[in-house]
């Protein structure tokens, strides 16, 4: 299968991209004004109530705004309705407003029973915000000569607002999106380290194309675990590549799709040669779709330390003792400084190549000066992992193609994040130029 290769630029520190939310929010609320403008308003007689419902509901995602624009339009008209009969009840009963504590306090319960009625309607997340309406339509009392025109006002504000992020959150530049590429991209690429979490803007902008339709595929050097704390908010469409292309995982379905193991001969011969040695390493075994990790010989106090670190996540299981099954194992770990596994390493070379092995070494994350040798099968890389999920993905899609989206150098900064992601992006929907049949990327 022949891949594309693409490759984001590194550059030198400059300030933050613009965002597409920042601009389209400065749009929305440029014509809330607009229209406030040509309806004659002018300085303080401007209404602010549209400008900000545009700033409010402008969401990240499309879906999100929708739902926020509902809830406010709701909260809005509970506030309003209950704003307009203070201001009727206050004109009716003028007694009311003659002595300003009673009126405050007529004022307080309005606010109670706008609260309860948005419980009671089952819509609470809209509480604070029509409490916050009802009070701007009555505290001007009794300066209020319309009650009516008073809660119309706020009302149609509220609804110029929500039209505003909406059209032009939805609004989109005509382009073609390439739904039939599978794109991968290395964890490594987004996050400097595996207990580094992603930044914010980046899971932003990553959900933003999963929700578009875009098909991504994350690859990992490490296990299932290590992403669920990187990426927990993560709207995924494809499985992940894991521990360094030996196993496909599904995260909805919490469930591996294929796990490369070591074999059991080549894995009693390879647990041979480190008890020999005096060597103690971890054991990295799938069973019963839960990554189960054993350790073989006494904890050395660095050994320790990762140990009691790793251990807390729910997503696996440390054990004592040697309850495995040979073909359960996927790989050795073995933690030790840089000259030691370089000398490890030079030692195990007849017995990888024999028994069909391969070994890489890493430096430890969170633990300096220390690393970790890796021994997998030869046939657990990266390359035959996204081989063998294309496989399973054309079973239902037999177009798809797959293209590898990567940094030129390693992960520096929040900026090389986005950089791909912009990178990434571009190709998924180049924009099309009007009237041609050419694509523009850039």
């Amino acid at each position: 299968m022949t891949q594309k290769q693409h490759s984001a630029p590194q550059r030198r520190w400059s300030p933050p991209l613009i965002g597409q939310r920042i601009v389209k929010t400065t749009v929305a609320v440029f014509l809330c004004l607009l229209f406030y403008y040509l309806r004659g308003y002018r300085g303080q007689d401007m209404p602010t109530e549209a400008a900000i419902t545009a700033i409010v509901c402008m969401q990240p995602y499309v879906r999100d705004t929708r739902t926020y624009a509902l809830n406010r339009f709701a909260g809005s008209l509970n506030g309003a309705a209950w704003g307009l009969l203070f201001l009727l009840l206050v004109l009716v009963f003028p007694a009311l407003s003659r002595n300003m504590l009673i009126l405050y306090a007529v004022m307080a319960l309005g606010v109670l029973a706008t609260l309860y009625t948005a419980v009671v309607v089952r819509k609470p997340d809209t509480a604070s915000l029509a409490a916050i309406v009802f009070i701007c339509i009555v505290i001007s009392y009794p300066d209020i000569t319309d009650p009516l025109r008073q809660a119309a006002d706020r009302m149609l504000g509220i609804l110029v607002g929500t039209a505003a992020a909406i059209a032009v959150n939805v609004f989109r530049l005509p382009r073609s999106k390439n739904r039939d590429i599978v794109f991968f991209v290395r964890m490594k690429d987004l996050a400097p380290d595996r207990f580094s979490a992603i930044s914010s803007a980046a899971q932003f902008r990553l959900n933003y194309l999963y929700q578009d339709g875009a098909k991504i595929c994350l690859m990992s050097e490490h296990a299932p675990a290590f992403f669920a704390a990187q990426m927990s908010d993560a709207m995924l469409n494809i499985p992940l590549i894991v521990m360094d292309g030996a196993a496909i995982y599904d995260v909805a379905e919490n469930k591996y799709l294929s796990v490369q193991t070591l074999g059991e001969r080549p894995a009693e011969r390879m647990r041979e040669h480190l008890d020999h040695l005096g060597v103690s390493y971890f054991l990295y075994t799938v069973r019963s779709n839960k990554t189960c990790v054993f350790h073989q010989g006494p904890l050395s106090e660095q050994e320790s330390f990762l140990y009691h670190r790793m251990r807390r996540s729910p997503y696996r299981s440390y054990l004592d003792g040697e309850n495995y099954a040979l073909n359960e194992i996927v790989y050795f770990k073995i933690v030790t400084d840089e000259e030691q596994a370089q000398a490890l390493l030079r030692g195990m070379q007849s017995v990888l190549h024999s028994n069909h092995l391969r070994a890489v070494i890493r430096p430890e994350a969170g633990a300096d000066e220390l690393f970790a040798l890796y021994v997998y099968s030869a046939r657990a890389t990266m390359r035959q992992a996204e081989n063998r999920l294309m496989q399973q993905l054309r079973e239902r899609e037999p177009a798809l193609k797959s293209v590898e989206v990567f940094l030129r150098a390693d992960y520096r900064s929040e900026y090389d994040a986005m950089s791909l992601l912009h990178t990434l992006g571009n190709l998924y929907e180049p924009l099309r130029l009007f009237g041609r049949g050419r694509e523009t990327r850039f």
